[in-house]
Parts: C-alpha cells; structure tokens; sequence
C-alpha cells in the first residue's frame, strides 16, 4: 500500500510539475447574463449603431427608425455620459441611422437615408454643425455577379442577386491609420475612405465586390458589420443574410468562410482577442477566437417588462466596450408583414443592455 500511495503522489507532482500554472480547457462556451442598462427617451424607438469616446466614457446612440410613412420617424443620435446621464441629442428625423464610429475628437455616422457619412464634434448639442464627409451611390452593375453553391449530391444551384442602386452602408471600422472601411448591404460591397479623418474632399474607392458579400437570405442585409483583428491587414465581414462571419485579405482581396450559423451576423467589433457578434436572430452577443470558435455566449431575451421594454437582448444589432463592459443596442425591429409572430411588435420602450466582459 505504502508503493501505491507513493507511486500515485509523485504521478500526481508529476503532472502538476509539467504543466504550472495551466487552466483546464474550457469545455464549452463561457455564458454571461445581460442586463439593462440605459432606458432611452419614450420618443426614441430602434437603437441601432453604438460607439463611445474612449477619453471620458461617452456613449453614443444611433436610431434606425424607418416607420412609414416616414413623416413618423424621429431619428437621432444621443450622447450619454459613462454614469447613463442623457447628455444630448441630435435629431435627423426620418433618415435611418446605421454604424457609429468615434476617430479624432469626432464621431461619425453613416447616414443610411441619405447615404452619407457625417460627422460632429464628441461633445456635440443639438446646436452642431452636422458635416458631410462622403457620399455613396449606385454601382454598375447594381448586383454582384451570381454564385454557384455545390451540393452534396454533385448537383449545384446558382444564386442569383438582384439590386436597385441604392447605397445601403451600415458597417464600419477605421484602421490604424485612419483609412475609414464601410460595408454596403445591398450591393455587396467593402468601400474604403482613405485618411477618413483629414481628407477634403474624400474619395470613396470600392475594395471589395463579391457574391458572398450580398444576401438572398431572410434578412435583406448582406455585408454588415466590420473589425480588423491581430492582424492588421485582414478584415473581418459579418454577412446578416447568410448567417455568417467572413475572412477578406486585404493584400490579395481574397473573401473566405470563417464561420456558419450565426443567425442575423450583425454589429461586429475586435476586443481582448475576440471578434464579438450581435447575433440578432438568436438575441445573443457571440464572442469568436479569430479560428471560428464561439468562444463565449452573452445574453438571452428575458420577455417584455413592464414599461415595455425587452429585458435581456431582443434584436442586439452593435456593441462597444466602456471600462469593464459591453454595451449592447436592443434594436428590437419587427421584420414580418404578420401581426402577432414576434416579440419585438409588443415593444414601447427601447433600451441598451450591457454585461461584464470576462
């Protein structure tokens, strides 16, 4: 017995010895709650884009309000303090908004009624100069070219892509030098802004066309969210329709599959070594290590609180990291013609959500 008590105490030093200090390998996703974290404005309906001003914690808030008719909407932007204090608004009224970014005191907005990027100052009132910084328009042709899709039975179908013109930008990420890359989701395109942040006037070059850059899918968003990774040189492209996360070199222009089954792939951002996703038909925040792997699943939808509010995430569309958390918009958008199949049509109350990142 004394042998056997002996034998196992040094396999076991043995073993710790080997590896010190080593954490087990998880054995399935980390999952975090979410909980709400600013209420906005009873006035304020579909908080879509989200950044934040990385010197003093501002939050910023974009609307997509694109109600008919559109005398209805009231789009804006606000701007919260670090504490959840409504600082200011900015009204656009029935222009859509989609991505917000923060560069060089400013923080840019892609207009997506006007097909626009705009910006304003940080610390912006409802008395700013709003300032027009590029504009997007129609592509020859309107559509990407079709795509062959090969089955598993040796037959293969070709989808086949239809577009009217119309600039659809909504994703959007600058690189270490201030070259602005947006994301168009109806014509299948990357474009690029060189020197985003000084240029007059700017230049907006197409990078990128491609058939996995569109969507024939459910949801009528194809290319959408944008990160860059470790990596400077490649992008990442979140595909809304297909459900998918996209690998693109910039050197070579070469578009890849990185990832399936992320249902409505939406806002996309780089942080701490993950590339977290809005997945907004599965109402969770995903976070991927840069080989594919979910690696973490934040958030669920709760129900519809008193005030009317989601609780939990319903519909997340971005994110953005303040100190220790990430905030989340509860875009909450009804997308089907049928009364009474959806949660987000028994929404009054829009609202961010937000968990602690791990």
């Amino acid at each position: 017995m004394r042998h056997l008590v002996t034998s196992l105490v040094l396999a076991l030093g043995c073993s710790t010895l080997a590896s010190p200090g080593r954490a087990a390998e998880p054995k399935g996703p980390q999952r975090i709650a979410v909980h709400t974290a600013v209420t906005l404005p009873a006035d304020v309906r579909h908080p879509e884009g989200l950044a934040t001003n990385p010197a003093n914690g501002d939050l910023y808030v974009g609307t997509f309000d694109a109600r008919e008719p559109a005398s209805a909407r009231n789009n804006q932007v606000l701007r919260y303090s670090a504490a959840g204090k409504l600082l200011a608004r900015y009204a656009f009224g029935p222009q859509p908004l989609t991505g917000l970014a923060f560069a060089d005191g400013k923080l840019y907005i892609l207009n997506f009624g006007a097909s626009k990027l705009q910006r304003l100052d940080a610390d912006f009132t409802e008395r700013s100069k709003l300032e027009d910084v590029a504009q997007f328009g129609a592509l020859e042709p309107p559509a990407v070219k079709p795509r062959t899709v090969a089955n598993p039975d040796g037959s293969a179908d070709q989808v086949v892509y239809a577009a009217s013109g119309f600039a659809a930008i909504n994703g959007m990420v600058f690189d270490t030098e201030m070259n602005l890359y947006v994301s168009d989701s109806f014509q299948g395109a990357i474009y690029r802004i060189a020197r985003a942040t000084s240029c007059a006037p700017c230049t907006v070059s197409v990078v990128s066309r491609d058939p996995l850059l569109a969507t024939a899918g459910y949801l009528p968003f194809g290319a959408n969210g944008l990160a860059f990774g470790k990596a400077p040189g490649v992008l990442y492209v979140c595909n809304a329709g297909d459900n998918r996360l996209l690998r693109m070199d910039l050197a070579s222009g070469q578009l890849t599959v990185l990832a399936e089954s992320l249902p409505g792939a939406d806002g996309l951002m780089f942080h701490d070594g993950l590339l977290w996703i809005a997945a907004n038909q599965a109402d969770v925040v995903l976070g991927l290590d840069e080989s594919g792997l979910v690696r973490v699943r934040a958030g669920e939808f709760t129900g519809i609180g008193a005030d009317g509010s989601p609780g939990g995430l319903l519909f997340p569309a971005s994110t953005a990291v303040s100190g220790q958390y990430m905030f989340v918009t509860n875009l909450a958008l009804p997308l089907t013609a049928a009364a009474g199949d959806e949660w987000e049509e028994r929404v009054g109350r829009w609202n961010l959500a937000r968990f602690r990142l791990p």
